[in-house]
């Protein structure tokens, strides 16, 4: 496990997001927080929250809401319904920056491309991604003949880090190397600005982890990404 480098804020990255990089971005009641719709369904709360927050976090997402809690170990009152339970990694970069470039074919992907993004989303599934996904950070793919091919992009950014989300590739462009030049890509543009990338995995997905571990990401944490339903 890599040393911690200020890694503090990892522990909370959707509040630390919420309360900074991602505040135009953030609907809030009392201390409860969460993206606005078709951005991301990502919620917060305090480390210790009691009944009331609970109550402002229930009241922010409406009746029957989904309370994505992410990687947040708190837990809500035992009338919300559970929706889904994931083991995961957090891996943190721990190399150093990219030496050589993405290539010319890696562009950058505006409003323009959303449709593409989200079919691609909805044929790969990477991980929760919404009409306004795109506004969380940048994104960048490689187009092949048949439209998008590849994609990643950046999602949650608490102080100092740079969270790589979304990297998927079409089926019948897989084996080129595509996503792993886009990770790289983004690794890049985060260093640049000082910033220190890291990403979350399934567990489960061993091949993924071992395609990050060969890029240069090494595991910091378990974590466990939970979902609720607002009674």
């Amino acid at each position: 496990m890599p040393a911690d480098r200020g890694d503090a804020a990892l522990d909370d990255p959707v509040g630390a997001s919420l309360r900074g990089r991602h505040a135009h971005l953030a609907r809030r009641l009392g201390r409860a927080a969460a993206y606005v719709p078709d951005v991301a369904t990502f919620a917060a709360v305090s480390a210790d929250p009691d009944a009331a927050e609970w109550d402002d976090l229930a009241r922010l997402l409406g009746r029957g809401g989904l309370a994505d809690m992410f990687s947040s170990p708190a837990v809500p009152p035992p009338d919300w319904e559970p929706v889904f339970v994931l083991d995961g990694l957090q891996m943190v970069w721990d190399g150093p920056p990219p030496e050589d470039g993405p290539g010319a074919d890696v562009v950058a992907l505006g409003a323009d491309r959303v449709p593409e993004m989200l079919d691609l989303a909805e044929r790969t599934r990477p991980g929760p991604f919404w009409p306004r996904t795109r506004e969380l950070g940048a994104y960048v793919g490689v187009r092949g003949d048949g439209g998008l091919a590849a994609m990643a992009g950046e999602r949650l950014r608490p102080p100092g880090w740079t969270e790589i989300s979304a990297v998927c590739t079409a089926p019948e462009a897989r084996g080129r190397g595509l996503a792993a030049r886009l990770v790289r890509a983004l690794v890049a543009r985060a260093a640049a600005r000082g910033e220190r990338p890291f990403l979350h995995v399934a567990a489960a997905n061993t091949g993924a982890v071992a395609l990050y571990e060969r890029l240069g990401f090494a595991v910091r944490k378990p974590v466990t990404f939970r979902g609720f339903r607002v009674p």
